[in-house]
Protein backbone atom coordinates (compact mmCIF):
# COMPACT_ATOMS: atom_id res chain seq x y z
CA UNK A 1 0.00 0.00 0.00
CA UNK A 2 1.24 3.48 -0.89
CA UNK A 3 -0.08 6.42 1.12
CA UNK A 4 -0.99 9.73 -0.55
CA UNK A 5 1.03 12.42 1.24
CA UNK A 6 -0.27 15.51 -0.56
CA UNK A 7 -2.76 16.44 -3.27
CA UNK A 8 -3.05 19.57 -5.37
CA UNK A 9 -5.42 20.47 -8.18
CA UNK A 10 -3.45 22.10 -11.00
CA UNK A 11 -6.36 22.70 -13.38
CA UNK A 12 -9.94 21.50 -13.82
CA UNK A 13 -8.98 17.87 -14.44
CA UNK A 14 -5.25 17.76 -13.71
CA UNK A 15 -3.95 16.74 -10.28
CA UNK A 16 -0.57 16.49 -8.58
CA UNK A 17 -0.15 13.78 -5.92
CA UNK A 18 2.87 13.05 -3.77
CA UNK A 19 2.79 9.36 -2.88
CA UNK A 20 4.85 7.31 -0.45
CA UNK A 21 7.03 4.96 -2.52
CA UNK A 22 10.50 4.74 -0.98
CA UNK A 23 12.14 2.17 -3.25
CA UNK A 24 10.81 3.75 -6.45
CA UNK A 25 11.96 7.20 -5.29
CA UNK A 26 15.47 5.91 -4.65
CA UNK A 27 15.80 4.17 -8.03
CA UNK A 28 13.89 6.49 -10.36
CA UNK A 29 15.62 8.52 -13.08
CA UNK A 30 14.21 11.18 -15.46
CA UNK A 31 12.05 9.69 -18.20
CA UNK A 32 10.90 6.63 -16.27
CA UNK A 33 7.34 5.74 -15.33
CA UNK A 34 5.24 3.53 -13.04
CA UNK A 35 2.24 1.24 -13.52
CA UNK A 36 -0.58 2.08 -11.11
CA UNK A 37 -3.36 -0.36 -10.27
CA UNK A 38 -6.47 0.16 -8.18
CA UNK A 39 -9.52 -2.00 -7.50
CA UNK A 40 -7.90 -5.35 -6.74
CA UNK A 41 -6.04 -7.89 -8.87
CA UNK A 42 -8.29 -7.38 -11.88
CA UNK A 43 -8.31 -3.61 -11.72
CA UNK A 44 -7.15 -1.54 -14.69
CA UNK A 45 -3.39 -0.93 -14.88
CA UNK A 46 -2.32 2.47 -16.19
CA UNK A 47 1.14 3.92 -16.90
CA UNK A 48 1.98 7.32 -15.37
CA UNK A 49 5.26 9.16 -15.72
CA UNK A 50 7.10 10.13 -12.54
CA UNK A 51 7.16 13.92 -12.49
CA UNK A 52 9.46 14.21 -9.46
CA UNK A 53 10.88 12.17 -6.60
CA UNK A 54 12.31 12.79 -3.14
CA UNK A 55 14.61 9.91 -2.14
CA UNK A 56 15.13 11.35 1.35
CA UNK A 57 11.42 11.61 2.03
CA UNK A 58 10.75 8.38 0.17
CA UNK A 59 8.08 9.81 -2.12
CA UNK A 60 7.30 10.24 -5.80
CA UNK A 61 5.14 12.87 -7.48
CA UNK A 62 2.58 11.95 -10.11
CA UNK A 63 0.74 14.48 -12.25
CA UNK A 64 -2.23 13.07 -14.10
CA UNK A 65 -5.32 14.10 -15.99
CA UNK A 66 -8.67 12.52 -15.17
CA UNK A 67 -9.53 10.80 -18.44
CA UNK A 68 -10.81 7.27 -17.80
CA UNK A 69 -12.34 5.44 -14.86
CA UNK A 70 -9.11 4.80 -12.96
CA UNK A 71 -7.82 8.37 -13.17
CA UNK A 72 -11.24 9.70 -12.14
CA UNK A 73 -11.27 7.40 -9.11
CA UNK A 74 -7.71 8.42 -8.28
CA UNK A 75 -8.71 12.09 -8.50
CA UNK A 76 -11.26 11.51 -5.75
CA UNK A 77 -8.64 10.13 -3.36
CA UNK A 78 -7.46 12.40 -0.57
CA UNK A 79 -4.38 12.70 1.63
CA UNK A 80 -4.07 9.59 3.79
CA UNK A 81 -5.80 7.29 1.32
CA UNK A 82 -3.74 4.43 -0.07
CA UNK A 83 -3.07 3.06 -3.55
CA UNK A 84 -2.88 -0.70 -3.74
CA UNK A 85 -0.18 -1.28 -6.32
CA UNK A 86 2.64 0.80 -7.80
CA UNK A 87 5.13 -0.97 -10.07
CA UNK A 88 8.32 0.77 -11.07
CA UNK A 89 10.43 2.49 -12.00
CA UNK A 90 9.90 1.17 -15.53
CA UNK A 91 11.33 2.08 -18.92
CA UNK A 92 14.72 3.35 -19.95
CA UNK A 93 15.86 6.67 -18.47
CA UNK A 94 16.33 9.73 -20.68
CA UNK A 95 19.74 9.92 -22.39
CA UNK A 96 20.87 12.96 -20.42
CA UNK A 97 24.29 14.34 -21.23
CA UNK A 98 25.91 17.58 -22.28
CA UNK A 99 24.56 18.32 -25.76
CA UNK A 100 25.17 22.08 -25.60
CA UNK A 101 21.89 23.80 -26.47
CA UNK A 102 18.69 21.92 -25.64
CA UNK A 103 15.08 22.86 -26.36
CA UNK A 104 12.39 21.03 -24.36
CA UNK A 105 8.83 21.16 -25.71
CA UNK A 106 5.85 20.23 -23.52
CA UNK A 107 2.20 20.16 -24.48
CA UNK A 108 -0.66 19.93 -21.97
CA UNK A 109 -0.08 17.26 -19.33
CA UNK A 110 3.20 16.42 -21.12
CA UNK A 111 4.81 19.32 -19.27
CA UNK A 112 4.85 17.17 -16.10
CA UNK A 113 7.12 14.35 -17.34
CA UNK A 114 9.21 16.96 -19.15
CA UNK A 115 10.13 18.73 -15.91
CA UNK A 116 12.61 16.15 -14.52
CA UNK A 117 14.26 16.03 -17.96
CA UNK A 118 14.69 19.82 -17.92
CA UNK A 119 16.23 19.49 -14.46
CA UNK A 120 18.55 16.71 -15.67
CA UNK A 121 19.61 18.57 -18.80
CA UNK A 122 20.47 21.64 -16.71
CA UNK A 123 22.47 19.59 -14.23
CA UNK A 124 24.41 18.11 -17.15
CA UNK A 125 25.58 21.59 -18.11
CA UNK A 126 23.26 22.35 -21.02
CA UNK A 127 21.67 25.66 -21.88
CA UNK A 128 17.97 24.77 -21.79
CA UNK A 129 15.04 26.61 -23.33
CA UNK A 130 11.48 25.41 -22.75
CA UNK A 131 8.39 25.81 -24.92
CA UNK A 132 5.15 25.15 -23.02
CA UNK A 133 1.81 24.86 -24.80
CA UNK A 134 -1.80 24.45 -23.72
CA UNK A 135 -5.25 24.95 -25.21
CA UNK A 136 -5.87 27.87 -22.84
CA UNK A 137 -4.47 29.57 -19.71
CA UNK A 138 -6.46 27.38 -17.29
CA UNK A 139 -4.83 24.22 -18.64
CA UNK A 140 -1.26 25.48 -18.28
CA UNK A 141 0.69 23.70 -15.52
CA UNK A 142 4.09 23.99 -13.82
CA UNK A 143 5.03 27.33 -15.36
CA UNK A 144 6.79 28.56 -12.21
CA UNK A 145 8.68 25.26 -11.83
CA UNK A 146 9.96 25.58 -15.39
CA UNK A 147 10.91 29.26 -15.00
CA UNK A 148 12.89 28.42 -11.86
CA UNK A 149 14.85 25.76 -13.73
CA UNK A 150 15.24 26.63 -17.43
CA UNK A 151 17.21 29.46 -19.02
CA UNK A 152 14.17 30.67 -20.94
CA UNK A 153 10.49 29.67 -21.01
CA UNK A 154 8.21 30.42 -23.96
CA UNK A 155 4.48 29.99 -23.28
CA UNK A 156 1.94 29.54 -26.05
CA UNK A 157 -1.81 28.92 -25.92
CA UNK A 158 -4.12 27.88 -28.72
CA UNK A 159 -6.66 30.60 -27.95
CA UNK A 160 -4.21 33.35 -26.98
CA UNK A 161 -5.62 33.58 -23.43
CA UNK A 162 -2.06 33.60 -22.05
CA UNK A 163 1.39 33.96 -23.55
CA UNK A 164 1.71 33.88 -27.29
CA UNK A 165 -1.21 32.73 -29.43
CA UNK A 166 0.42 29.91 -31.36
CA UNK A 167 1.05 26.20 -31.52
CA UNK A 168 4.36 24.96 -30.08
CA UNK A 169 5.66 24.31 -33.58
CA UNK A 170 5.80 28.04 -34.35
CA UNK A 171 8.42 29.09 -31.75
CA UNK A 172 10.14 25.72 -32.22
CA UNK A 173 10.70 26.46 -35.91
CA UNK A 174 12.06 29.90 -35.03
CA UNK A 175 14.49 28.40 -32.51
CA UNK A 176 15.60 25.79 -35.05
CA UNK A 177 16.46 28.62 -37.46
CA UNK A 178 17.91 31.19 -35.05
CA UNK A 179 19.09 29.34 -31.92
CA UNK A 180 20.11 26.09 -33.65
CA UNK A 181 19.66 23.61 -30.75
CA UNK A 182 21.77 20.46 -30.55
CA UNK A 183 18.91 18.40 -29.09
CA UNK A 184 15.13 18.78 -28.84
CA UNK A 185 12.98 16.81 -26.35
CA UNK A 186 9.23 16.69 -27.01
CA UNK A 187 6.48 15.35 -24.73
CA UNK A 188 2.77 15.89 -25.21
CA UNK A 189 -0.23 14.68 -27.20
CA UNK A 190 0.87 12.31 -30.00
CA UNK A 191 -0.36 14.60 -32.76
CA UNK A 192 1.66 17.47 -31.26
CA UNK A 193 4.78 15.31 -31.02
CA UNK A 194 4.34 14.22 -34.63
CA UNK A 195 4.27 17.75 -36.02
CA UNK A 196 6.95 19.03 -33.63
CA UNK A 197 9.23 16.20 -34.81
CA UNK A 198 8.42 17.06 -38.42
CA UNK A 199 9.42 20.65 -37.60
CA UNK A 200 12.93 19.69 -36.45
CA UNK A 201 13.52 17.08 -39.16
CA UNK A 202 14.57 19.45 -42.00
CA UNK A 203 17.24 20.88 -39.69
CA UNK A 204 18.67 17.47 -38.81
CA UNK A 205 18.35 18.14 -35.07
CA UNK A 206 18.52 15.13 -32.73
CA UNK A 207 14.91 14.85 -31.52
CA UNK A 208 13.69 12.74 -28.58
CA UNK A 209 9.99 12.01 -28.04
CA UNK A 210 8.35 10.18 -25.13
CA UNK A 211 5.52 7.92 -26.25
CA UNK A 212 2.52 7.23 -24.03
CA UNK A 213 0.75 4.29 -25.62
CA UNK A 214 -1.81 1.76 -24.47
CA UNK A 215 -0.01 -0.42 -21.92
CA UNK A 216 -1.03 -3.22 -19.58
CA UNK A 217 1.79 -5.15 -17.92
CA UNK A 218 4.72 -2.77 -18.46
CA UNK A 219 7.16 -5.65 -18.97
CA UNK A 220 6.90 -6.36 -22.72
CA UNK A 221 4.63 -9.40 -22.31
CA UNK A 222 1.25 -8.09 -23.50
CA UNK A 223 2.40 -6.31 -26.67
CA UNK A 224 -0.23 -3.60 -26.30
CA UNK A 225 2.33 -0.80 -26.47
CA UNK A 226 4.07 -1.89 -29.66
CA UNK A 227 5.12 0.81 -32.10
CA UNK A 228 7.11 0.92 -35.31
CA UNK A 229 10.43 2.74 -35.06
CA UNK A 230 12.60 2.95 -38.16
CA UNK A 231 10.64 0.06 -39.70
CA UNK A 232 11.16 -2.21 -36.67
CA UNK A 233 8.68 -3.25 -34.00
CA UNK A 234 9.50 -1.89 -30.56
CA UNK A 235 7.70 -1.99 -27.22
CA UNK A 236 7.32 1.32 -25.44
CA UNK A 237 7.44 -0.24 -21.95
CA UNK A 238 10.84 -1.93 -22.31
CA UNK A 239 12.46 -0.32 -25.38
CA UNK A 240 11.22 3.21 -24.54
CA UNK A 241 9.33 5.25 -23.63
CA UNK A 242 11.72 7.59 -25.49
CA UNK A 243 12.62 7.20 -29.14
CA UNK A 244 14.07 9.13 -32.06
CA UNK A 245 11.15 11.32 -33.11
CA UNK A 246 12.20 11.17 -36.76
CA UNK A 247 11.98 7.37 -36.78
CA UNK A 248 8.48 6.95 -35.28
CA UNK A 249 5.69 5.70 -37.56
CA UNK A 250 3.25 8.29 -36.24
CA UNK A 251 0.31 7.30 -38.44
CA UNK A 252 0.46 3.70 -37.22
CA UNK A 253 0.73 4.81 -33.60
CA UNK A 254 -2.18 7.24 -33.91
CA UNK A 255 -4.30 4.52 -35.52
CA UNK A 256 -3.59 2.10 -32.66
CA UNK A 257 -4.29 4.77 -30.03
CA UNK A 258 -7.69 5.37 -31.60
CA UNK A 259 -8.75 1.74 -31.05
CA UNK A 260 -10.40 2.45 -27.70
CA UNK A 261 -11.26 6.10 -28.30
CA UNK A 262 -15.03 5.63 -28.17
CA UNK A 263 -14.76 3.46 -25.02
CA UNK A 264 -12.55 6.10 -23.36
CA UNK A 265 -15.06 8.83 -24.16
CA UNK A 266 -17.88 6.66 -22.84
CA UNK A 267 -15.94 5.93 -19.63
CA UNK A 268 -15.14 9.62 -19.20
CA UNK A 269 -18.84 10.53 -19.49
CA UNK A 270 -19.92 7.62 -17.26
CA UNK A 271 -17.45 8.63 -14.55
CA UNK A 272 -18.89 12.12 -14.40
CA UNK A 273 -22.38 10.71 -13.98
CA UNK A 274 -21.82 7.62 -11.83
CA UNK A 275 -19.29 9.25 -9.54
CA UNK A 276 -21.31 12.47 -9.24
CA UNK A 277 -18.55 14.58 -10.74
CA UNK A 278 -19.50 17.60 -12.80
CA UNK A 279 -17.82 18.12 -16.17
CA UNK A 280 -14.58 20.02 -15.59
CA UNK A 281 -14.34 18.86 -11.98
CA UNK A 282 -12.30 15.71 -12.67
Amino acid sequence: MNTILSKQRLSAEVFRMEIEAKEIAEARKPGQFIILQMGGDFGERIPLTIADADPVKGSITLIFQAVGETTHRLALFEVGDTIENLLGPLGKPTDIKKYGKVVCVGGGIGVAPLFPIVQGMKRAGNEVKVIMGARNKDLLIMEEDMKATADEVIVVTDDGSYGRKALVTEPLKELCEQYKPDCVVIIGPPIMMKFAALTTKPYGIHTIVSLNTIMIDGTGMCGGCRVTIGGKTKFVCVDGPEFDGHQVDWDNMLLRLGTYKSKEQEAHHRCHIGMHIKEGEA
